[in-house]
């Protein structure tokens, strides 16, 4: 970062947990001023001791991505206070397991105004002030469930896939002012959105449901995957700040080797053959253990 330079402002949503909170602990402790935004500040010590532990300081604002009244409040103050945002950073987020059938009508949109609409309501607030200045970088953290589905994940994987379209189609429209949008797609790290903030439909958990079998056994299965995951979350911050710095950066961007495998497989292989192989790899087992 050059000294004689102010540092760029970097908006951030979701910080309470996760990718959120190593994204603003690490580009705060690299010198950025970061806006850290969460829906509920009764959730900001982790970031907090986080950012202290790193020797660095961050700017933490209440905001809900699904409450308009919140986000405008949030940016009238970000303007006041930088008159500009240099990046933004949509992270908020969470994901609902369950079968489509088990999931609720509210469930669904509940998921999508989170994932999707959240996203559109807070770029729609940040676009003006950006635009005059005719800089700037939206990154959309999406993930590898956003090109390639699993059973009981549809409603988190259809928020994840009309993100992506959204992406898309914004950075062509963006790009005449010289705002450039992007997307980060992490694959499955170990994070508290598989155990804390973990979210279920309605009725996973009953045994009545025609899937229950099916929705134990694929919770069993995710579970042992996650907690088999070794990869270093701090590989999404570090990627993100890669964005920033630089000039050209490629649209779609993975950071973890795993999902840049299924990336290949998902866009090289016969939808039959890797249909199959998902179908396989998730249900290995089930007819011993139902």
């Amino acid at each position: 970062m050059s000294d004689l330079s102010p540092p760029p402002v970097v908006l951030i949503t979701g910080c309470s947990s996760g990718f959120g909170l190593l994204i603003a602990a690490r580009l705060s402790s690299k010198g950025y001023q970061v806006i850290a935004t969460m829906r509920n500040l009764t959730k900001e010590n982790a970031l907090i001791s986080e950012v202290n532990r790193r020797q660095a300081k961050v700017d933490i604002l209440q905001m809900d991505v699904t409450d308009k009244g919140s986000i405008a409040r949030a940016v009238s103050q970000m303007a006041g206070r930088y008159g500009h945002i240099d990046v933004l950073v949509n992270n908020a987020g969470y994901g609902v397991g369950g079968f489509f059938e088990d999931l609720t009508d509210e469930e669904i949109r509940q998921q999508m105004e989170t994932n999707f609409f959240g996203v559109q309501n807070v770029t729609r607030a940040v676009i003006p002030l950006m635009r005059p200045r005719k800089k700037g970088k939206i990154i959309n953290v999406s993930s590898v469930a956003g090109f390639s589905t699993s059973p009981a994940f549809g409603a988190y994987n259809a928020s994840k896939w009309a993100l992506e379209a959204f992406s898309e189609s914004l950075r062509y429209e963006l790009k005449f002012f010289g705002i450039d949008v992007l997307l980060v797609e992490p694959g499955t790290y170990k994070t508290k959105v598989f155990y804390e903030n973990a979210r279920y439909a309605k009725g996973f958990d009953n045994p009545q449901s025609p899937y229950y079998s099916l929705s134990q056994h694929l919770r069993k299965k995710v579970m042992a995957y996650v907690e088999d995951s070794h990869k270093d979350t701090e590989e999404v911050a570090v990627l993100v700040e890669k964005l920033i710095k630089a000039k050209n950066p490629p649209f779609r961007n993975i950071p973890d080797l795993e999902g840049q495998i299924v990336y290949i497989l998902r866009r090289c292989l016969p939808f039959r053959v890797y249909s199959w192989m998902i179908r396989t790899m998730l249900l290995k087992g089930f007819k011993r253990s139902s």
